[in-house]
């Protein structure tokens, strides 16, 4: 068993194309996804608990804990390993806007499973089975870096780390539930064949083989945008702002309400946080800056600091 404590960083992820097909029976959408790990990144703390049970501190974050997918993830690795280690306490610093189509709890779970692995020196392929049942966000956030997802999110084909970008992240104050934009994407008819998600998943999956920073426009789409913006009207105006700031591609991230830019290039950072800076007078939540990430961003570690220059 590893030393406590451990830390590890928990990147957000977006998604550079997502098509979704029908429900499935196990209530969840056939999805064709590259998902992305960026620099914006919750900060987790594994250590030993002074008594009784595991806990889970998450300061800020409303709800109860037990539905906390971190916590979720704690008590899946101890119940599928029998894994009886004194109690744990793992706590939260949210960076990642809640419930804004950045997966940012997914990342946590995820980033929970990495500690837990390292700390109970437990690395093997039944971790993604655990990420699986958790969510279908978390099996791509398990090893951070570029996937193209597709089933139900757990069949994962690991792309090329891409050429330079930038990602001018815009989060709305209002959040949205995945399961009500999954709900209304149903309402509006927007579900694709398994053809069509096939023949998606070739093309995205050929367009980026070769490490392109982003797929072309007709790839780069969102089938869950039209209905985060019929339960969210305010995407539209942000949409309108991020487009204004000559970023080169702009669309609504995951399920929403979040809106990103993105700006290739060798200066695409650069670009993205000129064009953060420029947005950060008008209200609501701040704009931010971001670049795409790799798996030793999230490795765990003793001390933060060494990962924060990997990006």
């Amino acid at each position: 068993m590893s030393a406590l404590p451990l830390q590890a960083l928990a990147p957000a992820k977006i998604n550079l194309g997502l098509r979704i097909g029908p429900l499935a029976p196990d209530g969840r959408h056939a999805l064709v996804s590259v998902m992305q790990s960026i620099s914006l990144a919750d900060e987790l703390r594994l250590e030993w608990a002074r008594a009784g049970s595991d806990e889970v501190l998450c300061p800020g974050v409303e709800g109860p804990v037990e539905r906390n997918l971190a916590a979720l993830a704690l008590a899946s690795f101890r119940a599928e390993r029998g894994w009886d280690a004194p109690p744990l306490r793992l706590t939260i610093a949210k960076r990642v806007p809640v419930a804004a189509g950045l997966g940012g709890g997914s990342a946590d779970a995820a980033a929970v499973l990495r500690l837990l692995a390292a700390a109970a020196d437990a690395e093997d392929d039944r971790l993604l089975a655990l990420a699986a049942a958790l969510g279908s966000d978390v099996p791509a956030q398990l090893r951070p870096g570029r996937w193209l997802a597709t089933g139900g999110g757990e069949l994962l084909e690991e792309l090329p780390a891409p050429a330079p970008f930038g990602v001018l992240v815009a989060p709305l104050a209002q959040p949205l539930s995945t399961a009500e934009v999954y709900a209304e994407a149903d309402r509006l008819g927007h579900p694709r064949s398994t053809e069509e998600l096939a023949h998606y998943r070739e093309a995205l999956g050929a367009a980026l083989a070769g490490g392109a920073a982003l797929p072309p426009a007709e790839l780069l789409v969102n089938d869950l945008e039209s209905a985060a913006r019929s339960l969210c009207p305010a995407i539209d105006e942000s949409l309108a702002r991020v487009r204004e700031s000559d970023a080169d591609a702009a669309l609504v991230s995951g399920s929403g309400p979040t809106v990103l830019g993105l700006f290739a290039g060798a200066d695409g950072a650069r670009r993205a946080e000129c064009a953060a800076a420029a947005l950060r007078d008008q209200s609501g939540p701040a704009p931010l800056a971001a670049v795409p990430v790799a798996a030793a961003f999230g490795t765990p570690g003793a001390l933060l600091s060494q990962f924060r220059n990997s990006a």
